[in-house]
Formats: structure tokens, sequence, C-alpha cells
């Protein structure tokens, strides 16, 4: 039996850290989810079922018939119903409105999960000063994306029954930015096991994985734009676009700048483009960091990055090949925040070593 002294086991400030660090983990655990969902929710056509926003009383669902039809009756009046849906009955419409009301569920739910231990952590001195305004600033993000949220569903409700490309990235990316932010927090309360004469990462090796971390979210955020438009259901085909490398009609919009962002053959080509630079990123930086990792961790977190690379090529192009099967780009969006989510951990634990 090992009776061996361990003094972070013992110092009473390490044990709230990992307790602080296994709670955000947790809450990044639900928010993953939550992108997943918001990506089924979209596939499914069931975004723009809930055509009111009520924050406090909207964890409530219809309890009975005539709360069914109240709401029903809610939904006939939107663009939705009225030029895509229209003639849906009451057991359709239960369908795509039991995932937006999933979806919102689980937004408030990581609120609570987040606030409550919070404020417990917060009462009984468990967080260090430093920690606490980052995590009143994850709080207030949590806040300012439900808003920003109703603001998006809010674009598919006057005319078109379409939510805006521009803002369900936005959503996206402070979705990211909350993820990112909170995992990045976490990582940093938790301990490293290394040995005392492991090396600081190459200056090289740090910045080159900083800079991919950056491709990968601006690659991630030209996936929203393709959700948008609706892009993956054009050009289904890998790695032609319609018997052409670059399409034809690849700057056919005025302004030249608004192709990017409008139309559908600009915006799928983009997203290929910075997806296969990212897969070279990732290919690279695991060929030229897999020696100079200083520790275990790192080299693990490369090999992991690299087999998510794989998997995330694959499931692109077959999204595409396959015309946009819901199970099958739900798991794409799962594994862009897969990829952030390793490409960050690498990052942390390069960084922590030349501290």
């Amino acid at each position: 039996m090992n009776n061996a002294y361990n003094p972070a086991e013992n110092n009473p400030d390490k044990r709230h850290d990992r307790q602080i660090a296994v709670w955000l983990l947790v809450c990044c655990a639900m928010i993953f989810c939550m992108v997943v969902l918001g990506g089924v929710t979209r596939l499914t056509g069931s975004g723009l079922s809930m055509v009111q926003w009520d924050p406090i009383f909207g964890v409530v669902p219809p309890l009975d018939q005539t709360a069914w039809e109240e709401v029903f009756d809610l939904y006939k009046q939107s663009p939705e119903y009225q030029k895509i849906n229209i003639g849906i009955d009451l057991a359709g419409f239960k369908q795509i409105y039991w995932f937006e009301f999933a979806h919102r569920l689980l937004g408030r739910t990581i609120g609570m999960v987040f606030l409550i231990p919070f404020l417990f952590f917060l009462i009984k001195g468990r967080l260090h000063r430093p920690l606490v305004p980052k995590l009143v600033t994850l709080f207030v993000l949590g806040g300012l994306q439900g808003l920003l949220g109703w603001y998006m569903v809010q674009s598919g409700l006057v005319d078109k029954p379409h939510v805006s490309q521009y803002r369900l990235t936005a959503h996206l990316a402070l979705a990211l930015v909350i993820y990112a932010y909170m995992f990045w927090i976490a990582l940093g309360l938790l301990p490293e096991k290394r040995h005392a004469n492991a090396a600081a990462g190459p200056p090289g090796l740090c910045l080159f994985a900083g800079l991919l971390s950056g491709l990968v979210f601006i690659t991630a955020l030209s996936g929203g734009f393709v959700a948008g438009l609706k892009a993956g259901h054009a050009y289904n085909t890998f790695p032609l676009m319609d018997g052409h490398w670059i399409p034809e009609v690849i700057f056919m919009q005025e302004p030249w700048w608004r192709n990017f962002f409008e139309n559908i053959a600009t915006v799928q080509f983009d997203h290929r483009a910075l997806a296969i630079t990212t897969f070279i990123g990732v290919v690279s930086l695991w060929l030229y960091g897999r020696r100079q990792a200083p520790t275990q961790q790192v080299r693990a977190g490369l090999h992991l990055l690299l087999l998510a690379g794989v998997l995330q090529v694959a499931l692109g192009i077959s999204t595409l090949l396959l015309h946009v099967p819901t199970a099958l780009a739900a798991t794409h969006q799962g594994g862009a925040l897969l990829l952030l989510t390793l490409i960050l951990f690498v990052n942390q634990r390069l960084v922590r070593q030349r501290v």
C-alpha cells in the first residue's frame, strides 16, 4: 500500500480547483450537446416552430389539447406555415415543436447548472479572486447567447421563412466562444502530470498550434454560412463542383464581397477550401509536433487531433455526397466542435508549459 504524501490531494485549494474544473467541464459537455441539438433543430426544419420567446415561463410546454391548439394557431400565422408547411396537422407540428422546445430548455438548463454552483463556490469562498470576473463574463455571454438566439429566430418570422445566415453564424460563433473560453479555464484548473525535467515546447510549435486553432474556428464559422444558405444541398460531388474545380458563378453577385456570404457556390467552395487547409494544417502540426511535444499529454492531444481531423473530413465529404442526411450532418457539426476541443487542449498544455 502506497502511503506517499500527495500535496495536491491534501491541499484544499487544489481540491477546490478540481471541483470547479469538473463543474465547468460538465457545462462544456452540455454546451457541446446544445450545439449538436441546435444543428438537428435546423436540419429538421424545427427552428421556427416556436414563434414566441418567454424566458421565464417558456420552460413549460403545452400541457393539454387547448394549449397545443393555441400554440399551433400562433404558428399558422408564421411565414413558415403559410409558405412551406401549409396544411401540416397538429401531430406534424408537435414533431418539430419538440425539437425547438428541447433546444431552448437545454439552454435554460445550462444557465442554471452554471449559476447555482457558481453562487455556491462564491459564497463558500472557493473561487480565486481572478477567476470570479471570468466566470461572471461567461454568465453574461450565456445570457447574450439566449438573446442572440431569439434575434436569429425573428429573422425567419417576418417575410421569408428562413433565418438570416448572418445571425445564425453569429449565434454559432458566440456558442463556440463561450465553449472555448470555459474549456480553457477548466483546463487551467486541472493538474498536469509531467516529468520535472520536461522542457518547454518550442516557440514554433506554440505558434503553429495557435494559428491552427484560429483556422479551425474560422472553418467552423464558414460551416455556419453553409448551413444558413442550405448550401450543402447543392454541388453534391467531390472534389469537383458541377464539373469544375472552381464554380463559374463564384463571383456572380455585386458587389463582389457579397459572394462570400450570400452566394451558395462561393460559400460552399470557401468551406471546402478552408476544410482542406485545416486538415493539411492538422497533419502538418502532427508531423512537426509529435517529436517535439514537451509532455505526454501534448503528444496524446496531437494524436487525437489527427484522428479527429481524418474523421471530420470523412464526415464532411459523406454529408455532401449523401445530400445532407440529418444524422450525418449533425455528427459533422459535432466533429467540428471536437476538433476545436482538441486543438484548444494542445494549445493550453503548450502555453502552460511555457509559463
